[in-house]
């Protein structure tokens, strides 16, 4: 099954899946949803993207990083405590990056799919 674009794309962008301009986001790098969006009115508070984004990115980064982790090692075997930071870097960083967008994308796929789910 290919991956539906234009969630993708509003989900990057982490636009109102409605409108696809507004921000969904409080201002600054919180992950804290806005009420409505800022011009369509879109209700964001019925919305319920639970663990979901965080689970996804637990299975994403892992397939990633173990596989890397193991590579590294194997081509310039560094110490237990380098790969202890190198990896903390690499997946906390991947982490904080990703979530805001990943979270934003499971939004527009619920809106696009439960579409009734978010009728006031």
């Amino acid at each position: 099954m290919l991956p539906d674009f234009d969630s993708l794309k509003l989900g990057w962008q982490c636009k109102c899946p409605r409108c696809k301009t507004g921000s969904i986001y409080k201002a600054g790098l919180t992950l804290d949803l806005r009420d409505k969006c800022e011009n369509c009115e879109l209700d964001l508070s019925q919305n319920d993207s639970a663990d979901g984004p965080a689970v996804f990115l637990i299975f994403i980064l892992g397939f990633a990083l173990v596989p890397l982790a193991l590579v590294l090692d194997a081509w310039l075997a560094p110490p237990l405590w380098a790969h202890a930071i190198i990896w903390s870097i690499i997946g906390l960083g991947a982490t904080v990056g990703m979530l805001r967008p990943l979270k934003s994308y499971i939004i527009a796929l619920q809106y696009k799919h439960r579409p009734g789910d978010w009728e006031g």
